[in-house]
C-alpha cells in the first residue's frame, strides 16, 4: 500500500535529502517550501521517482499553512509520515547584543511553524489512528553553547514538544521521533551568517561534518522500523564532534 510523507523545508539541505530518500522508498510526497522557484525544481526532480504534490508557503504564516494544507485533496490528507524539518539559525550574538528580528524569525520558524503544521496534520493521523511524526531538533536542543542563546532555546523547545507529542499521541498508536544532529554541512551556516559564505565555510574546515544524506538515512531508518518499534530520540554527531562546542579539527 502506498504511503504519503509530508516534508517541510525541502528546498535545500536535510529536507531535500529526506524527500529524495523517502521517494526511493516508494513514498508519495507532499513537499513544502517558501522559495517557489527552488520548490518547483525539487518537485520536478522528484517526479521521476514518485508522485509529488508541492505546496509553497512559509511555515511562519499560520493562515497560509492552514489554507494550503486544508486545501489538499482528501486522498492526500492520509499522511503517514510528517517530517517537521523547516528551521534555521540566524545570527551568533551574545544575548545582550541580539537582534530582535533574528530572534523572532527563529522562534516563528522553529517553534511556531512546527506547531502550525502539526496542528493541521495531527487530527488526520489521530482520526486514522496511525502515523509517524519526525521533528528535526539539534544538539543545540540538548545543551546551550556560547552565543547560541535563542537558537538553543528554540531547539530546547522542539525537544520538549517532541516529548509532549509522544505522550499526547500515545493512545492513538502514533509514533514521534526527534532527530538531533550536530554539525551538518548544508545552508545552515550560510543562513546563520546572513549570506557571508567565507565565514560559513570556516565552520566546516578541519573536520568531516555530517551531510544532509546522513540525516535523511537516519530518518528513513526510523520511519521504516516495524510498527511496534519507535525511536524516541536520536542524537547524531560527526566523529570529530563530541558535543555542541567541542571539535577535533586538523587545520
Amino acid at each position: 500500500m502506498e504511503k504519503i510523507a509530508l516534508i517541510t523545508g525541502v528546498t535545500s539541505g536535510i529536507g531535500r535529502a529526506t524527500a529524495e530518500r523517502l521517494a526511493a522508498e516508494g513514498y508519495k510526497l507532499i513537499v513544502t517550501g517558501r522559495r517557489e522557484d527552488k520548490l518547483k525544481a525539487v518537485a520536478e526532480a522528484l517526479k521521476a521517482k514518485t508522485e509529488v504534490l508541492p505546496l509553497c508557503f512559509d511555515v511562519r504564516d499560520k493562515q497560509a499553512v492552514e489554507t494550503a494544507l486544508n486545501g489538499l485533496p482528501e486522498a492526500w490528507k492520509a499522511v503517514d509520515v510528517l517530517v517537521n524539518n523547516a528551521g534555521l539559525a540566524v545570527g551568533l550574538n551574545p544575548l545582550q547584543e541580539g537582534v530582535v528580528d533574528d530572534w523572532e524569525r527563529m522562534i516563528d520558524t522553529n517553534l511556531k511553524g512546527l506547531l502550525y503544521v502539526s496542528r493541521v496534520v495531527l487530527p488526520w493521523m489521530t482520526a486514522r489512528r496511525k502515523g509517524h511524526v519526525v521533528n528535526l531538533g539539534s544538539i543545540a536542543g540538548k545543551e546551550a553553547y556560547l552565543n547560541g542563546n535563542v537558537y538553543c532555546a528554540t531547539k530546547h523547545g522542539v525537544d520538549a514538544l517532541s516529548k509532549g507529542m509522544r505522550q499526547d499521541l500515545l493512545p492513538y498508536g502514533i509514533k514521534v521521533t526527534q532527530i538531533c544532529p550536530g554539525a551538518v554541512e548544508t545552508e545552515f551556516s550560510l543562513v546563520r551568517f546572513k549570506g557571508d559564505a567565507q565565514r560559513a565555510d570556516k565552520v566546516y574546515q578541519g573536520f568531516t561534518p555530517l551531510t544532509a544524506a546522513d540525516i535523511a538515512d537516519a530518518i528513513a531508518y526510523c520511519v521504516l522500523l516495524p510498527a511496534h518499534v519507535n525511536i524516541n530520540d536520536m542524537v547524531i554527531m560527526p566523529t570529530a564532534q563530541a558535543n555542541s562546542s567541542q571539535f577535533h579539527k586538523v587545520l
